[in-house]
């Protein structure tokens, strides 16, 4: 049974939480104590029923003030597939934890107001969702009672979000018009929108195809640890331990270190006590070469036949997260993967106004601005493009001062 992770993004008010609190609720997905205290709870809907929202809002501010502030994880799963859900604040102010909860999700769920259509949010939720590279993205039309579930309502909407998913280049778009308070269309398919042919969302999220086969063959590992346990018993043993980031090794493959760039063929692959003759993206494992080459922590083994990015120059999309703004006076550490190097911002290209998607010249980067660098690194990286594959082609900023994390990054090309 595979896993599904995704994440939802709205405008306050919208019914993000209400929405997962339905999809947890009609599966069954509540435990007996949960269940108890939502029942007693004093939060209530107009109508006297159950407010699902208590059970994503965690945290006491959100619960008094009726708000998403940071990222919600939950889980469940039905017979057909396991779910991870990120329920990421839609507040401006906290555009950082949105792309912090959507960085690893592989579906998006867009809400909009059925009353308000297209707004601001949207468009900024759109903006991130084509920014992280998630290709599929469910638009979900809530509150389609409030609108007496109108076709008309649903169809004008559509077409006009059609027009901003075509500007953002985003692909995989699908349409469902829901009540997270009602329920329609939510787990079971709704009676009132006899109009609408299309499946459930849960329907939607249990089959859709999110299986990334771009990557297959770009096989990446960054070696966490060198094994030479130099004892009696295992003074030849000599083994690079790591977690296989995308693609797949067999025995036999031919693959490169990186930034060394010496080559040698896997000889054997261990899995604790087992050694399998392949391995795929996920997996921790440890692979032993023919040759003795030098490989350091940090290091990447890859495919030879598929070879990354190498370069000190590299040009990113930037999320600025720290409340300190950016100072180029200092040396920054990039983290990609296991690989810690120094970094300077060298070139800030423009700014993105995520309101309206105007790029703007710009000096510095505040609390969730978002723009586009150019970055000098003090060694090479090895890393892909991250519309090529996302696992080798993120990394963070690390200030060197405080140790915090202040921005995240996304290769997108090597500069000049």
């Amino acid at each position: 049974m595979n896993i599904l992770k995704f994440f939802t993004a709205g405008s306050v008010d919208d019914g993000k939480s209400t929405l997962i609190g339905r999809l947890l609720y009609d599966t069954g997905s509540i435990l007996a104590d949960q269940l108890e205290a939502l029942q007693q709870s004093n939060r209530k809907n107009d109508d006297g029923t159950i407010d699902l929202a208590i059970l994503t809002d965690g945290l006491r501010a959100e619960r008094e003030q009726g708000i998403t502030i940071d990222v919600a994880y939950k889980y469940f799963q039905t017979e057909k597939r396991k779910f991870i859900i990120a329920d990421t604040p839609g507040h401006i102010q906290y555009t950082r934890n949105m792309v912090t909860g959507a960085s690893t999700a592989k579906l998006a769920i867009i809400l909009v107001d059925a009353r308000n259509g297209i707004i601001e949010q949207t468009i900024r939720h759109s903006y991130l969702v084509s920014l992280l590279g998630i290709e599929h993205v469910v638009v979900c039309l809530n509150k389609m009672d409030m609108v007496g579930y109108s076709e008309t309502v649903f169809n004008a909407i559509t077409d006009k979000y059609k027009v901003l998913a075509a500007e953002l280049n985003l692909k995989e778009v699908t349409f469902i018009p829901v009540s997270a308070l009602k329920g329609d269309n939510v787990v079971n398919n709704s009676e009132h929108m006899e109009w609408y042919q299309g499946t459930s969302l849960l329907n939607f999220l249990e089959t859709v195809d999110v299986d990334n086969k771009s990557d297959y063959n770009l096989a990446r590992m960054p070696v966490q640890w060198v094994v030479r346990p130099q004892t009696d018993e295992l003074h030849d043993y000599r083994g690079y331990a790591g977690r296989v980031l995308s693609g797949s090794f067999s025995v036999n493959d031919r693959v490169t270190a990186l930034p060394s760039g010496s080559s040698s063929t896997i000889e054997r692959i261990e899995i604790f006590d087992q050694k399998p003759l392949e391995v795929y993206a996920g997996q921790s494992v440890t692979l032993h070469l023919k040759d003795n080459i030098d490989i350091s922590r940090g290091d990447v083994l890859v495919n030879s036949d598929h070879l990354p990015q190498n370069s000190q120059l590299i040009e990113a999309d930037i999320c600025w997260m720290d409340t300190r703004p950016f100072d180029e006076s200092i040396t920054y550490l990039l983290q990609h993967n296991s690989k810690i190097t120094k970094c300077k911002i060298r070139e800030i290209i423009y700014k993105v106004d995520i309101n309206t998607l105007e790029k703007q010249d710009a000096y510095d980067f505040k609390l969730n601005d978002i723009g586009r660098v150019i970055l000098k690194t003090a060694e090479e990286l090895a890393f892909d493009f991250y519309t090529d594959n996302k696992a080798n082609g993120a990394a963070i900023l690390i200030d060197s001062r405080t140790n915090l994390t202040v921005a995240a990054l996304m290769f997108r090309n090597i500069a000049d």
